[in-house]
């Protein structure tokens, strides 16, 4: 079995990806520092799924401290692979605080990568993201389209990771994977984004707030096709790049609709105008991760949002209160 360090460990994503790989035997050193970039219940529900494993040792560290993380990788010997999963995440809170997002997702990098190459670490995963595309690009989107025009600076953090990841491989052969993930949901989910928030606000008889007309479409993807998707990026790849969506965007009023029957309840819907970092659709072309991965979604958008609802309805008691900016 191997040793993996994953951070962002109590992160949306990464728990998940730890949790499998856990169950799979591996060793999991699990890295976060659990800020309050939101409501850190959440986090706190998603560590204690982990800490019963024997195999998984968590540390509360931030990946934008060098010494820190130095210390982390000389005293965690034989580490198999980095999964980069720590991030600050989503773009309208990227334009009110960019600097966050360059320490984290720029720095945070950075030092991971440094740290690959100075203990002989062959694999490291990247977690990017589907907001690198913008208007201008045609859909589906594909991984060598442009991606040099990005619309918030969440979207330009992340394009500077990936062009590090790029020059670590370039320099050392560094076996990098990068993946861009496509509107994640699932149960536990972020609470910036929109299931998550729909399903409170329609549960709790709360304004649901659609920015724009509400037929925007998104590539939503389930968490757990997302977590097997990264995983399996961990065999070896050289360099490569990987869309991880669903090839198959909902409007958001067809997403509505199924939560309110699953809810039992009707929305309450204020429109907003579309902000401005934000594009009308999103469509992920996954012939990469077919064909490097063998990878393809399974689970249905149906199938999805009635675990999230089971999970929220589960969790009401404390997950009402979450805020959802």
């Amino acid at each position: 079995m191997s040793r993996y360090i994953v951070t962002g460990a109590a992160g949306f994503i990464a728990s998940k990806v730890s949790e499998i790989l856990l169950k799979q035997g591996h060793t999991i050193i699990g890295i976060d520092n659990m800020n309050d970039s939101y409501d850190v219940r959440l986090k706190d529900w998603r560590l204690a799924q982990l800490v019963s494993y024997p195999n998984f040792i968590f540390l509360q560290e931030d990946i934008s401290q060098f010494s820190r993380m130095d210390n982390v990788f000389n005293t965690q010997r034989q580490i198999d692979g980095i999964i980069n999963l720590a991030a600050r995440a989503g773009v309208r809170m990227s334009v009110e605080n960019p600097w966050a997002y360059m320490e984290t997702n720029i720095n945070g990098t950075l030092n991971l990568l440094e740290l690959c190459h100075r203990y002989d670490i062959q694999k490291f995963i990247l977690a990017s993201t589907s907001s690198l595309y913008g208007s201008h690009n045609p859909v589906p989107y594909n991984e060598d389209t442009d991606t040099n025009r990005p619309l918030s600076p969440y979207a330009a953090s992340k394009k500077a990771a990936e062009a590090l990841c790029y020059s670590y491989h370039h320099l050392y052969q560094l076996d990098v994977t990068v993946f861009r993930y496509f509107t994640v949901y699932g149960p536990a989910g972020r609470p910036d984004m929109s299931l998550f928030r729909f399903t409170q606000w329609i549960c709790e008889d709360l304004p649901v707030q659609v920015y724009g007309d509400g037929y925007q479409s998104r590539d939503f993807t389930f968490v757990d096709d997302i977590a097997r998707g990264t995983i399996a990026g961990l065999k070896n790849v050289k360099y490569q790049v990987i869309n991880l969506g669903n090839d198959q965007p909902h409007p958001l009023m067809e997403v509505i609709h199924l939560l309110e029957d699953y809810l039992g309840k009707k929305a309450n819907i204020v429109y907003s105008p579309m902000h401005r970092a934000d594009v009308y659709t999103t469509r992920a072309s996954i012939d990469n991760a077919r064909n490097i991965l063998g990878w393809k979604p399974e689970v249905s958008l149906e199938e999805g949002l009635k675990k999230l609802v089971d999970w929220y309805l589960k969790e009401r008691s404390w997950a009402r209160y979450i805020a959802t900016p």
